[in-house]
């Protein structure tokens, strides 16, 4: 080896090993961030601890390994499908730095065309396990809707996504040509913002594109909520159902919104198929995320984590592309801000499972009715096809619930306690 070719390499090395350090380190900073943020924004634990509860206790064998069978593998579709898609950026990203991008006249106007595009080339590697998953859901009698039908939602939601990608692409390109070195702050800031405003904005923009809302009726489901709510001190906004049953079986309620689109959302699927106590203990649940203000919370969540996570995915970008402040720079964001996200949703998950167990914990003193919540939490697991005994990384670092399980052992707690104190 010549002395060129080796101070060559020694050169080369050096500038990695500099890289390296240049990503780590606001990448342990996000990962400290993100873990305090958990820490400060996670609700106090349940006085009320969940009884331990034996998943054969509750389902027999059959139904356990019914849902291994159907959950598992979609689950690992589910993986692939994101595995796929960074993969496909990172062969987008390769293929950019053999062939540098050519300047452009209008970067800002190239970055909202690069990154409406880069929506759409993530679709394709997507596609193959989606249509899986749909096809298994399909067999196991989970779904209603047509291909035809889920494919005019697929393109009405690749049309959402792909405008939205193009906004965000001419934004960063214009910041990062305003600020070369420091644009990452107001990236960080616009990502706080679009998450408020989305949240604030979907239930009347985006939502109503797939589905028909209805005020709830009067009756007795809605006396019932109402009530619930007083006694809980909330306001709920408005109710609304939702015409779930067009594209599943599965039964489900939701909050969404804030201010004056704040609103408690019920299936179809859950009013027509679950008795008044069952449904009473789901609303009760959806009353907690109100009271708790927990989309804020989701929302405090973004606004404490995205600087540092803005910044690392700034420079893991740069280490994967030379180009800068150009729609060509894109594709390596992307990328970047993939992985960033990916690990940071890990986060958040943990953040979910804490607010959802304050949130049964809420629904079973408010509702009175743990045998309800019990008797639910078994009929939807079934339906849905839930993996009743999972792997405990899944539960652990995956899930944005606690396992059925856990949170029917919360129930029997609170029925024990209720019968100790009874004279």
């Amino acid at each position: 080896m010549s002395e060129m070719t080796a101070t060559r390499i020694t050169t080369v090395s050096r500038v990695k090993v500099r890289s390296c350090f240049r990503v780590l380190g606001p990448g342990l900073l996000a990962l400290a961030t993100g873990e305090a943020a958990v820490r400060l924004l996670s609700p106090r634990a349940s006085a009320t601890a969940p009884a331990p509860v034996d998943p054969r206790d509750h389902f027999s064998a059959l139904e356990i390994e019914r849902g291994r069978r159907f959950a598992r593998p979609q689950l690992a579709l589910a993986l692939a499908r994101v595995a796929l898609q960074l993969g496909t950026l990172g062969a987008v990203v390769r293929r950019r730095s053999r062939r540098p991008s050519i300047p452009s006249a209008h970067p800002i106007a190239g970055g909202a065309v690069s990154g409406a595009g880069l929506a759409i080339e993530l679709l394709l590697p997507g596609l193959p396990p989606a249509a899986m998953m749909r096809r298994r859901a399909i067999a196991a009698g989970l779904i209603t809707q047509s291909w035809r039908g889920w494919g005019a939602d697929l393109v009405k939601a690749s049309a959402i996504e792909a405008a939205l990608a193009a906004g965000g692409g001419a934004a960063v390109v214009a910041a990062s040509r305003r600020w070369p070195h420091g644009w990452w702050a107001p990236a960080a800031g616009g990502a706080v913002l679009f998450t408020a405003a989305l949240s604030t904005l979907a239930p009347v923009l985006l939502d109503p594109v797939f589905n028909d809302f209805e005020p709830l009726g009067e009756g007795d489901t809605r006396a019932r909520l109402l009530a619930l709510a007083r006694t809980a001190g909330v306001r709920v906004g408005e109710v609304y159902s939702v015409d779930a049953s067009r594209r599943t079986t599965a039964a489900n309620a939701y909050v969404s919104g804030l201010g004056p689109t704040k609103r408690v959302v019920l299936f179809d699927t859950l009013l027509d198929r679950y008795g008044r106590e069952e449904v009473q203990a789901v609303v009760a649940h959806e009353l907690a995320h109100v009271a708790h203000r927990d989309v804020l919370r989701s929302i405090a969540f973004t606004a404490i984590v995205a600087p540092a996570a803005a910044l690392t995915a700034q420079r893991l970008s740069w280490a994967l592309s030379a180009e800068r402040g150009t729609p060509g720079a894109l594709p390596a964001l992307a990328l970047a801000t993939g992985i960033v996200l990916t690990v940071v949703g890990l986060l958040a998950s943990r953040l979910s499972r804490a607010v959802e167990r304050r949130a049964d914990a809420f629904a079973l003193e408010l509702s009175g009715a743990a045998e309800a919540f019990v008797s639910f939490e078994r009929a939807i697991a079934l339906q849905n096809f839930a993996d009743l005994d999972p792997p405990r990384w899944v539960s652990s670092l995956l899930a944005t619930h606690p396992p059925t399980a856990e949170r029917i052992g919360m129930a029997l707690s609170h029925i024990d306690q209720a019968s100790a104190a009874r004279p």
